[in-house]
C-alpha cells in the first residue's frame, strides 16, 4: 500500500538538497580533474533522495525494502567490478533499459490499481475510482517513453555487443511506418486522457507501439553513429524517470529525472554536432543510413609503407611534439597504461606530448577521457578537437592509436561517404604519422577506407596497438 505522508518542510528540504547535490554532480562531471568529486555528489544525494523517500511513504516492510537494495546493491557490485573498459557503452545501454523497464512496470502498476497511488477522483465525486485526467497523461507519456527507452536500448546493446550487425536495417518507408506509430501512440494517450472510462485495451495498446517503435527507431542507425544513440536513450530515460515522479508524487524523482533527460538532450545535441548530423532526424531514426557511401573493404593494392617500432621510436624521439590520436582499439587493446609510460619515456627525451580526443571516439561520450584518466594521464596534456585540430600543421609526428574515421579525410572530401561532413582530426597535415592498426584489412566502424594510410608521409605499425607501443616503449631506453 502506498501512503504518502503530506509534505513537510524537512522533506521538501531533503528533497532540495538532493537535487542541489545531483545538479553539483553533472558539474563535476564537465571535467576529468572533479569527476570524482562530481560522482560522491551524485551518490550523496541519491541517498539521501532514497532515505528520505523511505522514511516518508509506507512501500513495504524494511526486510524485504533492505533485501531489495542487497540483491540491486550486489548485482551492481559484481558488475562493476568485472566489466570491462571496452564493455562499458553496452553496459550504459544495459542500464538505461533498466531505467526504462522500471518507469513501465511503475506505470502498469499504477493502472492497474490506482487507489494504491493516490491518483483517482476523491470518493463522492461521480467518476469515483476513476484515474485523474492529469495521471492518465503522466502515466501514458510515462509508460511510452520507458518502453521505447527499453527496446531501444536491448537493440543498441545488441548491436555494441556484436549479438547484432553493426549495417543499418533499413525497412521499407520506415519513416512512414515510424511517423505513424507516433501519431498512433499519442492520439491513444489523448483518447485515454479524455474518456474516462476508457476500454482497458487502449492502454495496452499503447504500451505494445512504445516497445515496437523503441525498436523501429535503433534498428536503422548504423554502428559509428552508437554514441550518439547512447546519449540519445540516456535522455529518453531521464524523462521516463521524470513522468513517472509526477505519477509517485516524489519531487526528487522528477528533479532527477529532469536534469538527467535534458542534460541527456543537450549532450545528443552536441554529438550531432560533431557528428554534422541532425537532431531531428536523431529522433525520427535512421539518420545513418541514408549516405550513397557503404561499406568498403580496404583497397590494400594501393601503395603503403610499413615501419617498425624502432623507426617509430626514432622518429618520435627526434620529434618537437607529438600528439596522440586513440581510439576504440586502444580500448580493446587496453593500451592506455603503456601509452602513457611512452608519453613519459618522449618527455624525458624532451619530447612535447599532447593528446587528441575526438567527442565521438570510442562507443560512447567520454570513452576515450575515461581510459587515460584512468591510466593517470594529465588533465591539461588532454585536449578536444576543436582546441587541436589546428595544431597538426605544426606537429613532427601524428600518431594514431587504434582511431580510423576520426581521422578520416573522407569526412571533408568525399560526399558519398558515410562520414561526410563529420569534424575529423587533420592528422594528414603533420609532418610524420605513425598509424598503428592490426591489418590493412579492416576498416573502421563506419566501414570506409581511409586515405592516410598511403599517404607519402604515413607509416603504418601493423600489430596489436599494447604489443606495438611496448616495442616502442623498448627501444625507446
Amino acid at each position: 500500500m502506498h501512503e504518502a505522508v503530506p509534505l513537510n518542510p524537512w522533506v521538501a528540504l531533503a528533497y532540495l538538497i538532493a537535487g542541489v547535490c545531483f545538479i553539483v554532480a553533472l558539474r563535476g562531471l564537465s571535467s576529468p580533474a572533479t569527476s570524482r568529486r562530481g560522482n560522491r555528489f551524485g551518490m550523496a544525494g541519491m541517498l539521501i533522495a532514497v532515505v528520505t523517500t523511505l522514511v516518508t511513504h509506507e512501500i513495504a516492510s524494511l526486510p524485504e525494502i533492505l533485501g531489495a537494495i542487497a540483491i540491486g546493491g550486489g548485482f551492481g557490485w559484481i558488475v562493476a567490478r568485472k566489466i570491462k573498459m571496452t564493455d562499458m557503452p553496452q553496459l550504459v545501454a544495459g542500464f538505461h533499459s533498466l531505467v526504462g523497464l522500471a518507469a513501465v512496470l511503475v506505470g502498469v502498476a499504477a493502472y492497474l490499481n490506482p487507489e494504491a497511488f493516490g491518483i483517482v477522483f476523491p470518493a463522492g465525486s461521480p467518476d469515483a475510482g476513476l484515474i485523474l485526467p492529469v495521471s492518465r497523461i503522466e502515466l501514458g507519456l510515462g509508460v511510452a517513453i520507458g518502453a521505447i527507452t527499453f527496446s531501444g536500448s536491448v537493440i543498441a546493446f545488441l548491436k555494441l555487443n556484436g549479438n547484432m550487425g553493426g549495417a543499418p536495417i533499413m525497412l521499407p518507408g520506415r519513416h512512414v511506418i515510424n511517423l505513424g506509430t507516433l501519431a498512433a501512440i499519442l492520439g491513444l494517450i489523448a483518447f485515454l486522457t479524455v474518456e474516462l472510462r476508457a476500454p482497458d485495451w487502449v492502454f495496452w495498446t499503447v504500451l505494445v507501439l512504445s516497445f515496437v517503435i523503441g525498436f523501429l527507431l535503433i534498428i536503422p542507425i548504423g554502428g559509428a553513429d552508437m554514441p550518439v544513440v547512447v546519449s540519445m536513450l540516456n535522455s529518453y530515460s531521464g524523462w521516463a524517470a521524470a513522468a513517472m515522479g509526477f505519477t509517485l508524487g516524489n519531487t526528487a524523482m522528477i528533479i532527477t529525472g529532469a536534469l538527467v533527460g535534458s542534460s541527456g538532450a543537450i549532450l545528443s545535441y552536441i554529438m550531432c554536432r560533431a557528428m554534422n548530423r541532425s537532431f531531428i532526424s536523431v529522433i525520427a531514426g535512421g539518420f545513418g543510413g541514408d549516405s550513397g557511401g557503404g561499406a568498403a573493404a580496404a583497397a590494400t593494392d594501393r601503395p603503403w609503407k610499413r615501419g617498425s617500432a624502432e623507426d617509430a621510436a626514432f622518429l618520435m624521439s627526434q620529434a618537437e611534439q607529438v600528439i596522440i590520436v586513440p581510439g576504440y582499439g586502444m580500448a580493446v587493446a587496453q593500451a592506455q597504461h603503456v601509452l602513457r609510460e611512452m608519453a613519459d619515456k618522449l618527455k624525458e627525451h624532451g619530447v612535447r606530448v599532447k593528446y587528441a580526443i575526438h567527442p565521438v571516439a570510442g562507443r560512447m561520450p567520454g570513452h576515450m577521457n575515461v581510459l587515460l584518466a584512468e591510466a593517470n594521464v594529465p588533465y591539461d596534456e588532454v585536449f578536444e578537437l576543436e582546441d587541436i585540430n589546428s595544431e597538426f600543421s605544426q606537429t613532427d609526428v601524428a600518431f594514431i592509436i587504434g582511431a580510423n574515421d576520426v581521422v578520416n579525410p573522407a569526412a571533408k572530401t568525399d560526399k558519398s561517404s558515410p562520414i561526410y561532413g563529420m569534424p575529423v582530426f587533420d592528422v594528414n597535415k603533420a609532418k610524420t604519422v605513425l598509424f598503428i592498426k592490426r591489418s590493412m584489412g579492416g576498416v573502421g566502424y563506419a566501414g570506409v577506407d581511409n586515405d592516410v594510410f598511403y599517404q607519402d608521409n604515413t607509416m603504418m605499425l601493423l600489430a596489436d596497438a599494447k604489443k606495438m607501443v611496448e616495442e616502442i616503449v623498448k627501444s625507446l631506453d
